[in-house]
């Protein structure tokens, strides 16, 4: 049995995994490569492996570093079938599609304005490939098993699935994954992002199930986040904005984070510690999400105390969903007091690069990082004392006052992975560290090593396992 990182492997972005066994060929996530130009460049190769022969796709959770190259795949030659929880498959048709729209409109806008190299500009998928995608999925609810056949000869592999609550966004899971192994079984579990505890809007991850190997992310291997709670992170800058006249600019994702951040900014303005100020969700794919989230109030992966009296309590009052490119555009006319919450999270497309080239000269305002910032983007750049940015085609000058607030990650920091790898009643022989820049790939590997005692691998990309089994 063998396992290939074709991603997610010496960087945070890209998961891709492959495994082989029994005739049958499982990929867990097809994710993009985000952040530095060469890893952007990964996405446009020929893939290490031959999708036409990939039986079937799990997919933990539809952020596009785990999702976002399924079309990709499909114009390949993937085939299906993809597995994932019912929120996701709903999350999917949402993200995929709008990324797709992003692809092929930063391709035409490059042509437009002729600052790409290519003639003309290409997109890496469009809307057809991701409604190829669409068409693939076959949802399953959390902890039922789905058999997993093969092809041809072998299609009783006897390989099976399932499902857990990992918190972090919408019907995120981690992956259960168990394989024939002579008399009996090899369990092998994918973590996807795990999500952070005793937070808002999601519940906590379930506990790690038993396995042989696990393969765990590490996004915050080396960290640990602010005990300082966000309402206190985020009142005392946002209050000065206001005072003077300022927009806080605040890129988020779509999907949890952009939720999130209504929820904490309900609370400030209804407890008055905030003015009531205007707030507007410039993403179509942010507004969806929110309907989304409003239709699966009542599942496990929610925290109960969203609906109260029967009513949702997401948001504030004064909330404006901007869905078209018009009203986006409109805007940019509007002064301050004011909030503006656009895609995406870490500045790498949509429309939050026009507010930031609006927003980001004037010193009054605030453009607010609510989330990690991977090496290679603008986020990141900023953190880095970036006196511009370059956003399409242009250099646009940092005045404007900027800050990261910690707490709003929906990954869990190191102690509560640590806490999660322990929570099973026994260890695996195995942990492969994945999904995290080497430094934080490497130090969570040394803790595991060091407080467990279980052996750890940190794999890079294109290296293969031999799964015992």
């Amino acid at each position: 049995m063998q396992l290939t990182f074709h991603g997610a492997a010496g960087t945070v972005t890209g998961s891709r995994y492959v495994l082989e066994k029994n005739g049958a060929t499982i990929m867990v996530d097809s994710g993009l490569f985000q952040g530095l130009k060469k890893l952007r460049l990964l996405n446009w190769e020929k893939p290490a492996f031959d999708p036409r022969l990939v039986d079937h796709l799990l997919l933990t959770h539809t952020h596009i570093d785990h999702s976002g190259y399924l079309p990709r795949l499909v114009r390949e030659g993937f085939q299906g079938p993809v597995h994932c929880t019912p929120a996701t498959e709903e999350l999917a048709q949402l993200l995929l599609m709008d990324s797709a729209k992003i692809q092929e409109e930063d391709a035409a806008f490059a042509n437009k304005k002729g600052f790409s190299k290519h003639r003309p500009a290409q997109p890496l998928y469009t809307s057809r490939d991701a409604e190829a995608a669409l068409k693939l999925f076959r949802p399953a609810p959390y902890d039922k098993w789905v058999k997993l056949k093969g092809r041809g000869k072998n299609r009783n592999t006897g390989i099976r699935a399932r499902f857990h609550n990992s918190g972090h966004i919408l019907g995120a899971s981690f992956v259960e994954l168990r394989v024939p192994d002579g008399g009996g079984e090899t369990t092998i579990l994918f973590s996807g992002d795990v999500g952070r505890t005793a937070v808002p809007l999601h519940t906590d991850p379930m506990p790690r199930p038993d396995c042989d190997l696990l393969v765990v992310e590490s996004t915050y291997g080396n960290r640990t986040h602010n005990d300082l709670p966000v309402i206190d992170q985020i009142r005392e800058p946002f209050a000065r904005t206001f005072a003077r006249g300022g927009v806080v600019l605040i890129p988020a994702f779509a999907v949890g984070r952009s939720q999130l951040v209504t929820l904490v900014l309900r609370e400030l303005m209804n407890n008055g510690e905030l003015p009531e100020v205007p707030i507007h969700i410039d993403s179509p794919m942010a507004v969806d999400a929110t309907l989304i989230y409003s239709r699966h109030l009542y599942d496990c992966n929610l925290d109960g105390d969203l609906v109260q009296d029967g009513r949702s309590r997401l948001f504030p009052r004064q909330v404006h969903f901007v869905r078209t490119v018009s009203e986006s555009k409109e805007l940019n006319g509007l002064s301050g007091p004011r909030v503006i919450i656009s895609a995406s999270g870490m500045m790498t497309g949509g429309r939050v690069l026009h507010h930031l080239g609006q927003r980001l000269p004037d010193p009054k305002n605030l453009v607010l990082l609510a989330g990690y910032q991977a090496a290679g983007t603008r986020g990141r750049a900023l953190l880095q004392g970036a006196k511009s940015l370059k956003m399409h085609g242009r250099q646009v000058p940092v005045r404007a006052e900027f800050s990261q607030i910690h707490g709003l990650s929906s990954h869990a920091d190191s102690d509560e992975l640590m806490a999660w790898i322990t929570s099973a009643a026994t260890l695996p022989r195995t942990v492969v560290v994945t999904h995290g820049e080497p430094d934080a790939a490497a130090a969570l590997a040394e803790r595991i090593g060091t407080e467990t005692g279980v052996r750890c691998v940190v794999p890079e990309l294109g290296d293969t396992l031999e799964v015992p089994g």
